[in-house]
């Protein structure tokens, strides 16, 4: 994926509730000719989402990026699932004890291989 696309997906990732597209263009630096090029391989692809929007009768987009399907061996660890997977604490995994104990007991299972 080239750069400016790339780019793109991460601000369009970054807001949870989407992004105007007519947003964008001005959170990348670029012109709104080229953003819609962007937006379109990426609505080709698959990555986002592009629902109608109207702001003070201008009609405009907002972006949504896609939900992607999570690779099961990437939640899976000696037949756990991530504690991440439908938690509902508020931490941050660097101070995860549910999260450093599956990391931990995930190490332990590659050591012993």
């Amino acid at each position: 994926m080239p750069d400016q696309e790339e780019e793109a997906l991460k601000v369009i990732q970054s807001h949870r509730q989407g992004v105007l597209q007519s947003e964008l263009w001005k959170l990348l630096d670029i012109d709104s000719r080229k953003c819609s090029r962007i937006v379109k391989r990426l609505l080709d692809a698959g990555l986002i989402e592009r629902l109608e929007f109207r702001s003070d009768g201008i009609k405009t987009y907002v972006l949504r990026a896609k939900k992607q399907a999570v690779d099961p061996c990437v939640i899976l660890a000696g037949g756990e699932i991530l504690p991440c997977i439908g938690c509902d604490q508020e931490c941050t995994p660097e101070e995860c004890a549910l999260l450093l104990d599956w990391m931990y007991q995930l190490a332990l299972e590659e050591y012993q291989e």
